[in-house]
């Protein structure tokens, strides 16, 4: 018998963990191993936890699920993300697919969709609910960005205003409460994106063209 998919929960209403941790435990091919809260938790979890899937509620108090989604994907990069949420946002499904998620469900979905995605996920296999692949193609159709960030996370932008004001690692993760080699990691994936090579190029891009969002 092959090993259970690893599963965590991370949603801030408990109703919704039960109803997800019910659909899930009637499948012997699936195994709930923790629950969250809220990202804090939900990291603290990884921690200790071996997790092929992770569902994600995309609004939760506290670290913004797109922190979230980066962090996981930088240190455990083997677990791969679902996010669960009550409503199609073009912003932010675009957000959480350029911080890593490769799934993305509404809570209406039904019970052989759920698990039909996380057996997906789990394999490395990108997953979208039926009911948003219009909205996805009217998404694919829109003229393409001019601006140079935009394949950057929320977070990534945040590293590159304070790398382009002079910054080190070391106090660009005391801004944003973050260990040094998550900056570091976040500073390597917004270079690639950026496809540059170091870090004085990105200033100078960023004196020549500043960003004009404040995400």
């Amino acid at each position: 018998m092959s090993t259970p998919i690893r599963i965590i929960l991370v949603d801030d209403h408990a109703i919704v963990r039960e109803g997800v941790r019910a659909l899930c435990e009637g499948d012997p091919g699936l195994q709930v191993v923790g629950e969250a809260a809220n990202g804090t938790e939900a990291l603290a979890l990884l921690e200790r936890l071996r997790v092929e899937v992770a569902i994600i509620d995309l609004k939760m108090p506290g670290m913004p699920t797109v922190q979230l989604i980066e962090q996981i994907k930088l240190q455990w990069p083997q677990c791969n993300i679902i996010i669960f949420t009550s409503y199609a946002d073009d912003r932010a499904l675009r957000e959480v697919i350029q911080a890593g998620a490769i799934g993305y469900l509404l809570k209406d979905v039904e019970r052989h969709e759920l698990l039909a995605a996380i057996r997906a996920v789990a394999a490395d296999q990108p997953w979208l609910q039926h009911a948003m692949h219009a909205q996805v193609v009217a998404l694919l159709r829109r003229k393409p960005v001019t601006d140079p960030y935009a394949a950057l996370s929320p977070r990534e932008r945040s590293v590159l205003r304070l790398l382009g004001q002079g910054l080190s690692n070391r106090l660009i993760a005391e801004q944003l409460a973050l260990t040094e080699g998550t900056v570091k990691g976040y500073v390597s994936n917004l270079l690639r994106k950026l496809d540059l090579t170091q870090r004085t190029q990105a200033v100078v891009l960023l004196a020549q063209q500043p960003m004009l969002d404040s995400s």
